[in-house]
């Protein structure tokens, strides 16, 4: 089905709430919400981590020196191994994100930067004709790709190793699943079973994000 993070994992007030999203097992992939004016305290993981943002606003709190970076919707911010992270929110929507805990070893482009707001969008450019691809973040265990799609472009159905998450970021596509064709737009969701079989038409210009975990 399409989806929204937000609406796996809805704000409450006064809560955080966490919630596994069943990706995989070494890859661990959680969903967060946080309610007006909470927090959680700074803390260090012996792994990399990275947040993406899904809904609302709040801020990230990096360091010893508790450096303060914000992030929203369709940004993203990785954070090195062995350095302290904690976040909070005033916002009156709060915040919802996505947590991925990676592999001791991985491969970063070099267009990112940790400890910096990412707005994904900006990371890919549209090519003439064709479809742009980027891989963000990758190890053994998982992949975070961004892909533009040039108007009248697509995938044709295939089948991907593991499961995976797509979100739109700009635009409209047609995803093809199992013979059933679904309207992603940009702030959606949809997620693929492992050697489910799927495509992905761009309706006009078309920017997405794909979390796959090859477990």
């Amino acid at each position: 089905m399409v989806f929204t993070i937000e609406e796996m994992r809805p704000v409450r007030d006064g809560m955080t709430i966490s919630r596994n999203s069943r990706l995989g097992g070494i890859t661990q992939v959680t969903y967060f919400s946080m309610g007006k004016d909470t927090s959680i305290s700074q803390e260090s993981y012996d792994r990399m981590t990275m947040y993406i943002g899904a809904y609302g606003c709040g801020q990230f709190v990096i360091g010893k020196d508790q450096h303060t970076v914000s992030l929203h919707p369709d940004e993203a911010i990785i954070i090195p191994p062995k350095t302290l992270c904690g976040m909070k929110t005033s916002a009156p929507e709060g915040l919802v994100y996505t947590e991925l805990i990676l592999e001791k070893e991985n491969t970063m482009n070099d267009l990112v930067k940790a400890k910096e707001v990412l707005n994904l969008k900006e990371l890919i450019s549209y090519e003439e004709g064709s479809i742009a691809n980027v891989d963000i973040v990758h190890n053994d265990t998982m992949k975070f790709v961004l892909m533009a799609f040039d108007e009248g472009t697509g995938l044709t159905p295939h089948r991907a190793p593991g499961n995976a998450i797509l979100t739109a970021l700009e635009g409209t596509a047609v995803i093809g699943y199992e013979g059933t064709d679904y309207t992603l737009n940009a702030g959606e969701s949809f997620r693929f079973e492992k050697n489910g079989l799927h495509s992905v038409t761009a309706k006009g210009r078309f920017k997405m994000s794909l979390l796959l975990v090859l477990e």
